[in-house]
């Protein structure tokens, strides 16, 4: 393919990447901003193929047939609470196909410039790491390994001298271009992406893997500066601003920084929650029928999605409850938390899912001066996002954390399995509050149920 045409090509393709990414950051146009950035690289692969003789085209058919097979199944599989776990998925993939590129060149040249071998280390280390600690992050979120914080014998120690072999074997590949140096960095990597993230507690694996995936964008960019690839640079150079926006995103969502994050542990699941339902504090059970009541009878309604709704499969129920308040003059909207369910846009996708009006999604920012004027707060799966505790105890682990105010509506209806704590491991007083009333149920079965009611009313 002629080189001009191959360069102008690249140019569309990069395009369409940036395109995809802005329509992205609406619900509105983010379906055709997957679909810009899918025929971006789509476009990017084909003028490769043309442009380079790489491998023979029947393995390339073979890996089309086979990924695309994989993907269609796991895009049609894979439910939305599961979503977290299939980006670290392929972050890891991503990473480790990074690290691969970078020792093939080094295993099939010699000889390279010194700035190659530099971008050929960065590659190797930022792509083991990436692999091993992408799965780790997909192991806890998946129950497969322990949510809580992990620490190793010696870690403080044994961290640290990882981190130096990895800077030697790193220098000597820029000195001796020895392969065998490569191979030694990676497995450094693997081992430390391994023993950094396994420090790390459940509830802050969304953040990890936001940063994984930033991570796995740095070592696309340099791989695509390995083999000289303008346009793996330019993805890989939008995957890693992104991703590092989104992770901006979540940790002040939190009110944590990144470096609490991935060095120190957090949201230990089990041992730091405290007794519920103990002293003299008592949750207000309530029924269907007093739930289906309470809604019908609001002017103003706020219901607030979590992870709960996210398990049960519930939007569409919560969809056909809003309606029918509608129906009876009700307002209602949604207030989303920017890490409600586990991810950011995780409850925007989800509601979308079930044909919730996009202006009726409302921010933090937007919502909580509204609560006080609110009748009912609906919260259905809730925890962290809705806890008081985070602007009254400065010694609660979410302390400053931005929460929805709905401890300030006139009533509180919290749909939940029971008193359980969310991922930060702590007891929430706002189940014990005056004007809470606890409707003990899954979200879907008890969400129906007072749907049923409403009708009867």
């Amino acid at each position: 393919m002629n080189e001009t045409l191959a360069g102008f090509l690249y140019l569309l393709a990069a395009v369409a990447f940036i395109l995809g990414i802005k329509r992205l950051s609406s619900p509105a146009t983010a379906r055709s901003g997957n679909q810009y950035a899918s025929a971006g690289m789509l476009l990017a692969v084909i003028v490769t193929l043309l442009d380079r003789s790489i491998v023979g085209y029947g393995a390339i058919a073979a890996g089309i047939i086979v990924g695309g097979g994989v993907g269609a199944y796991l895009a049609r599989s894979v439910e939305m609470t599961a979503m977290p776990q299939l980006v670290a998925a392929f972050n890891g993939f991503g990473g480790g196909s990074s690290a691969l590129v970078a020792l093939a060149e080094m295993s099939n040249f010699t000889n390279l410039p010194v700035r190659t071998l530099v971008t050929v280390a960065i590659s190797i280390f930022i792509g083991g790491l990436t692999l091993s600690g992408s799965f780790v992050a997909f192991g806890k979120l998946q129950g497969i390994i322990d949510g809580r914080a992990i620490s190793t014998p010696g870690q403080r120690v044994l961290d640290p001298l990882l981190a130096i072999g990895a800077l030697a074997a790193a220098v000597a590949i820029v000195v001796s271009d020895n392969a065998a140096s490569g191979w030694i960095l990676a497995a450094l990597a693997v081992v430390l992406g391994v023993t950094r993230t396994l420090p790390i507690g459940g509830a802050d694996m969304p953040v990890v893997i936001s940063f994984l995936n930033s991570a796995s964008g740095v070592a696309a960019a340099a791989a695509g500066f390995v083999i000289e690839s303008n346009a793996l640079i330019i993805s890989g150079a939008l995957v890693g601003a992104s991703g590092l926006i989104l992770t901006n995103i979540m940790v002040k969502a939190m009110n944590r920084t990144l470096g609490a994050v991935l060095f120190s542990a957090f949201g230990a699941t089990g041992d730091t929650a405290l007794a519920v339902g103990s002293g003299d504090r008592v949750a207000r059970r309530g029924s269907p029928e007093d739930v289906a009541v309470s809604l019908a009878y609001a002017k103003r309604v706020v219901i607030v999605p979590g992870y709960g709704l996210a398990v049960a499969q519930a939007q569409h129920t919560i969809r056909e409850l809003a309606s029918l308040l509608e129906g009876r003059g009700v307002e209602v909207r949604y207030a989303i938390h920017p890490v409600a369910g586990r991810m950011p846009g995780h409850m925007n996708v989800l509601l979308a899912e079930a044909d919730v009006p996009y202006d009726l999604l409302y921010d933090l920012e937007d919502i909580n001066p509204d609560f006080p004027s609110t009748d009912v707060a609906l919260v259905v799966g809730a925890n962290d996002v809705v806890n008081p505790l985070a602007r009254s105890d400065s010694g609660s682990p979410i302390y400053g954390m931005p929460i929805l105010d709905v401890d300030r509506s006139h009533l509180v209806v919290v749909v939940k399995r029971s008193l359980s704590p969310g991922y930060a491991g702590i007891d929430n007083p706002l189940f014990y509050q005056d004007n809470t009333l606890m409707l003990f149920a899954d979200a879907k079965k008890g969400l129906a149920e007072v749907v049923s009611s409403i009708k009867e009313l």
